[in-house]
């Protein structure tokens, strides 16, 4: 399924390995609050940001194996550290086959055997390719994607599995836009992405080449592929437009779908995926489906099977000898991120475990680093928030009784997970070989796709995780009305036990804020109390969201990420919302705290409570970031840039100008008129 609306983004040496690893370094320090980051030069009515964080981004560089350094990135850093001792740990042992130690220390294993790569060169593909070129007809073509869909090799569109959105209780079978390799549409058709096609095409020659086709011969075939994909891309929607739920909720009987756009045969393909027996489909852009058929009419099946070559080839890179996998990282990372080295290969590997068999490495992580005791802090923290949100929604002025009531009914039936699932993923019915990597990566893939795929027309299963345990995030889930936050991220500078109140309520709380806002932001809000898409709002209280929202877009847009470049205020509007309504809520929720107990009133290291709740808030978003990441994320990114996550949300509120003595003039100062009062 879909990725629900976000919060805003170890090894020994065995006997198979060509070389002893490196240690992973000393251990990350914890990156918490930290006055040392601020820069007292720095006046906070004129830059807030750079008076909160000024020394920090100073002192921190990118590192030359990322594309962006941030509160964020330290914390999953420190995280792939304590992971690192982790796998090392279960690779050295010798586990019962089906439990997660075995699993993950087999599949550990597979990724760091590097000799055996670099000895089976493309043999992991082989059959892949010889596939791909006994292609005879339209329908070996899609019996063939469906098969690569089945092993998470991606291409021409995507079929998955979610909660039907008008009927959120089901699953339902969801097809959508896809094929593109690229990091969105516009890189295919805007001219300021022009250099990066050419990277592209380049790219994908030397693949070819590296695959053992002659350079005029891996030339053509890149044209074929880019031109095949800028069709795709010409017919996808923005961003924008795919921020639109209800546009793109199309609901179509399968006897219809077999109907519409007959080159793709779509029978054939549902059949191989066991979807047969679907009786409906969530078409999320018709449109490009009419787009791909008229292209199945129209382009030679050499094309595709050209097309179906290279996604084959660029969806196994990462999981094959060196000289592929550095080319892969030589266009995906340096050029469009502008990231100079890779990560070390134990931490690329612990990437993969975790995409893969994401809960057996996490239940590995909370057995040793999540104790019970930080999930009761957080309820009571969530609870406290819930509370003050509640009160946000019966006080708002601006919207009528009959919308209000409805909304509180939404919020009654609010709920929350915290740290981890309480039963983890059963990952024992495929087999994980210490030999075999792309294997290992392509039958976890399957499982997944059995597991989701055979669940359509059920109930929707309601104890389900979306990210993995280690992530570094949260999440709102507007289908299930839940937030959930994963054990990653409760820790510094979030989560810190060691703090005061008001460091705590700036950061955790403002991201418990955050993601109980998402409910109510521009796309949250259309989704009822069941999950439901569905308009509750009367026209009046749409019409007045809609004009407090958009002094949300004109600020953001006035904000300049890169020379001539600005944020999209559109694009990021649900999570400029989210954070606006984080700090308000959790402002409020601290202001609680501090008038049951005046005792926590005195200021520290000369701040009040007040002050640092705000240096807290502008220290999560502490960021230094690559320009080529930064115009990646620009374009492609729902979440704005950390800078501006730092101070957009305190420009609207009076709270934060009264706590810094900020007055009509001072550079930080926004208008009572332009502010954007929402929840």
């Amino acid at each position: 399924m879909k990725l629900p609306t976000t919060f805003a983004l170890a090894l020994t040496a065995f006997s198979l390995q060509a070389a002893p690893l490196a240690p992973p370094g000393p251990e990350p320090r914890i990156p918490a609050f930290s006055i040392s980051y601020m820069d007292r030069s720095v006046s906070p009515a004129v830059d807030f940001y750079g008076f909160a964080d000024g020394e920090w981004t100073k002192d921190n560089p990118v590192p030359a194996d990322k594309s962006r350094w941030a509160a964020f990135t330290q914390l999953a850093e420190r995280n792939s550290y304590l992971i690192h001792g982790l796998l090392e740990d279960a690779a050295a042992s010798d586990s019962p086959k089906g439990t997660p130690r075995q699993e993950v220390g087999d599949f550990y294993t597979s990724a760091m055997n590097t000799n055996l790569l670099e000895e089976l060169r493309f043999k992991p593909i082989a059959a892949d390719l010889e596939r791909i070129d006994s292609i005879k007809s339209t329908d070996d073509l899609f019996h063939l994607l469906a098969d690569f869909h089945n092993e998470g090799v991606g291409g021409i569109f995507s079929a998955s599995v979610g909660p039907d959105a008008r009927q959120s209780s089901i699953y339902a079978l969801e097809l959508d836009q896809a094929g593109l390799s690229l990091p969105d549409r516009d890189y295919y058709v805007k001219d300021s992405f022009s250099s990066q096609r050419q990277a592209y095409r380049e790219h994908i020659t030397k693949m070819f080449t590296l695959l053992g086709e002659k350079s005029d011969e891996a030339a053509a075939h890149a044209g074929i592929v880019i031109d095949l994909e800028t069709d795709l891309a010409k017919a996808s929607r923005t961003r924008l437009e795919l921020r639109d739920p209800n546009k793109n909720y199309n609901k179509v009987t399968t006897p219809d779908l077999l109907k519409k756009n007959p080159a793709i045969t779509w029978q054939l393909y549902l059949a191989e995926r066991n979807l047969a027996s679907a009786p409906y489909a969530i078409v999320g852009q018709p449109e490009f489906f009419e787009a791909v058929n008229k292209l199945v009419e129209t382009r030679p099946l050499s094309d595709w099977k050209v097309y179906l070559r290279w996604h084959a080839l660029t969806a196994s890179a990462s999981y094959l000898f060196h000289d592929v996998e550095q080319e892969d990282f030589n266009f995906f990372g340096k050029v469009l991120s502008g990231q100079p080295e890779q990560e070390p290969r134990w931490k690329r590997a612990s990437a993969t475990l975790n995409t893969s068999i994401g809960e057996a490495v996490g239940q590995l992580y909370v057995e040793k680093y999540f104790p019970p005791e930080a999930k009761t802090r957080m309820n009571d923290l969530v609870e406290n928030l819930k509370m003050v949100f509640r009160d946000h929604l019966e006080r708002v002025n601006w919207m009528t009784d009959a919308t209000r009531a409805k909304a509180l009914a939404k919020f009654a039936r609010f709920t929350q997970k915290i740290g981890n699932p309480d039963k983890f993923r059963d990952y024992s019915s495929f087999e994980i070989k210490r030999d075999d990597y792309l294997g290992n990566v392509r039958r976890a893939a399957a499982f997944e796709a059995h597991r989701q795929l055979a669940r359509v027309g059920q109930k929707v299963d309601p104890t389900e995780w979306h990210m993995t345990p280690p992530t570094v995030n949260a999440y709102f889930n507007p289908l299930q009305n839940e937030i959930v936050f994963p054990a990653g991220i409760l820790q510094p500078p979030f989560f810190d036990a060691s703090m005061d109140d008001a460091v705590n309520y700036g950061a955790i709380g403002v991201v418990i804020g955050h993601e109980i806002t998402h409910g109510y932001d521009d796309e949250g809000r259309k989704y009822d109390a069941e999950g439901n898409l569905n308009e509750w709002w009367t026209a009046e209280d749409s019409k007045e969201f809609d004009a407090r929202a958009q002094k949300v877009v004109d600020e953001y847009n006035a904000f300049e990420a890169l020379p001539g470049v600005h944020v999209n205020g559109k694009l990021t509007l649900g999570e400029n919302l989210a954070d606006l309504g984080g700090v308000s809520v959790a402002y409020d929720a601290l202001e609680r705290v501090l008038a049951k107990d005046p005792s926590k009133r005195k200021p520290i290291d000369g701040f009040t409570p007040e002050q640092r709740f705000f240096i807290s808030f502008a220290q999560v978003w502490r960021t230094n970031i690559r320009d080529e990441e930064a115009r990646r994320r620009l374009t492609t990114d729902t979440h704005s840039p950390g800078r501006f996550r730092a101070v957009g949300p305190l420009e609207n509120y009076q709270e934060f100008f009264d706590a810094f003595n900020i007055k009509p003039g001072d550079p930080m100062w926004r208008s009572p008129d332009l502010r954007a009062h929402v929840w």
